[in-house]
């Protein structure tokens, strides 16, 4: 008969995975693949990251060849180099269904934070130091959609959350010439971002709009300003260019 120590023994480590991007997604598949136990908390209500709240006219510019799972090609009635936006989230969609992620997601699940039980998490890089059995992560979840919290206990915690996830990157002005002095309207790509199609050629239309930036965001919203206002009202889109100096001598 198996000792209780043996049972325990061949338990699977659960491993807690934050955003269900694509990011996300690998990982959760990976760590099934591995014989781990992975729970995503994802904290909007789909999966598909900064693909799945994105500028309407949005397309991918990378090559398709290029940008795609390398187990899980482009199906074949993809025909475009550069997809749209939700061919892309199609396509990811795709992803998880086919290897059967989606029972792994919890969503509207917010990560409040995290803490570590029982000694110092070990920082060696090493995958067995990781799931030492001296200690585990607390993982602070809120359910958005009735603010609950839950404390869920983890072996090992992977942040898949992604450098533009909710967090808007907004320079710092000097007193009195930031915003403020601005007799229009002022917001983030990441706002715009999440209006429907109606929405966002409502807020553009009939005015004149500048954007602050010369990325693929900022080149999306200039595109589509000036598709709805034409030439009656330009699009400014301001751009720094950095040239540099080099001594030869």
């Amino acid at each position: 008969m198996e000792s209780f120590n043996e049972r325990e023994s061949r338990k699977k480590e659960v491993i807690a995975i934050i955003g269900a991007g694509i990011s996300g997604l690998l990982a959760c598949k990976y760590a099934i693949t591995k014989g781990f136990d992975p729970i995503v908390f994802e904290s909007e209500s789909s999966i598909g990251g900064v693909w799945s709240k994105t500028i309407e006219s949005t397309k991918l510019q990378t090559p398709k060849p290029l940008y795609q799972f390398s187990d899980f090609p482009w199906p074949d009635s993809v025909t475009e180099m550069f997809p749209d936006h939700q061919t892309v989230l199609e396509y990811i969609e795709s992803y998880a269904r086919h290897f059967d992620l989606l029972r792994h997601i919890h969503f509207n699940s917010k990560v409040l934070s995290l803490s570590y039980e029982d000694g110092e998490p070990s920082l060696s890089g090493d995958w067995n130091d990781a799931f030492s059995s001296k200690g585990k992560w607390n993982v602070n979840v809120q359910d958005t959609l009735t603010l609950s919290t839950q404390v869920y206990q983890v072996d090992f915690v992977v942040v898949c959350v992604g450098r533009f996830s909710q967090v808007p990157n907004i320079p710092e002005f000097p007193p009195n010439k930031g915003p403020e002095a601005f007799e229009g309207q002022v917001i983030h790509s990441i706002d715009y971002s999440k209006m429907d199609s109606t929405t966002a050629t409502n807020f553009v239309k009939g005015k004149q709009v500048a954007v602050v930036g010369f990325q693929k965001s900022g080149m999306d919203i200039a595109m589509e300003s000036s598709t709805v206002n034409g030439k009656r009202l330009f699009c400014d889109l301001p751009l720094t260019l950095c040239r540099f100096i080099v001594n030869l001598d």
